[in-house]
């Protein structure tokens, strides 16, 4: 079968994409891994039913072939690449930070890039990734990677100028959000909640609160009020929060994000 996609890297985001595919329909033929370590090969083939290898040989027999590596191995994963992805295979870029252009310099001249940025709730299929095409790149080529998230959520295409800041918004996401939950139970428990119940209280109260987000349409200062009684207990807690800047925290920090993504984009091979 010609028609193949070669996820190169097993690590999370590689076995949630894999994983999300198989979900969505693939047949376990269509799909190629590569991982370097024998024990992950071993895994990913037992879990998945799919055939996964420890060079990029296989990067010739695919049509589609996704990067899912760290940023500072990409140069090394491209100049071994570069021999063997076959010539209008597309690469999809799953590195943060990574520009197409820098991709692009890697790859034999014309070869089409697309570049994502995702997200880990993809691993319960409600991932949200950002897509971005290269120079070579066309519409078609988006549309691709547009199938290939919507096995595990959800897309927008954005230019690339972008991606920053979608790194820093989204791909970094989870863990602001995470270490809001974790202070919040922690506050339960301080309250003398059990910290099972402060876990399941904070928990389903962070699921329904997105939910209804997305599906109210409302905006979030309106829902925010909806919550905020004068002079109720909301109140308090939201005059202690603005007198103790976390909204200006948040910002900075989601800036300083922004920053690093930048920076991982300017390193150099080997530095």
């Amino acid at each position: 079968m010609t028609d193949r996609l070669l996820v190169v890297g097993g690590g999370v985001m590689g076995e949630t994409l894999i994983s999300g595919l198989l979900r969505a329909g693939w047949p376990t033929e269509r799909i190629l891994a590569s991982e370097r370590s024998p024990e992950r090969r071993a895994e990913l083939a037992e879990r998945h039913g799919i055939e996964a290898l420890a060079g990029l040989d296989a990067a010739g027999q695919a049509e589609t072939v996704v990067l899912v590596v760290k940023p500072q191995d990409a140069d090394a994963v491209l100049a071994e690449l570069a021999g063997r992805i076959r010539p209008g295979a597309m690469l999809v870029s799953l590195c943060a930070g990574v520009p197409t252009a820098r991709l692009e310099a890697g790859l034999p001249d014309g070869q089409p890039v697309v570049r994502v940025m995702p997200n880990t709730p993809a691993q319960v299929d409600e991932g949200m990734a950002a897509i971005s095409a290269g120079r070579y790149a066309d519409a078609a080529h988006v549309a691709r990677v547009e199938e290939l998230l919507n096995a595990i959520g959800r897309s927008v295409t954005v230019p690339e100028s972008y991606q920053d800041a979608v790194t820093a918004i989204s791909g970094s996401g989870p863990a602001y959000l995470f270490f809001v939950v974790e202070a919040m139970i922690e506050a339960g428990v301080h309250l003398g909640l059990p910290r099972v119940t402060a876990t399941e209280l904070v928990v389903q109260t962070m699921l329904g609160s997105a939910k209804l987000l997305r599906e109210s349409g409302g905006h979030p200062t309106v829902l925010r009020e909806q919550v905020t009684s004068p002079g109720g207990t909301t109140a308090a807690a939201i005059r202690q929060l603005e007198d103790h800047k976390v909204r200006a925290a948040f910002i900075t920090a989601i800036e300083a994000a922004r920053d690093r993504s930048r920076e991982l984009g300017r390193t150099e091979p080997g530095s």
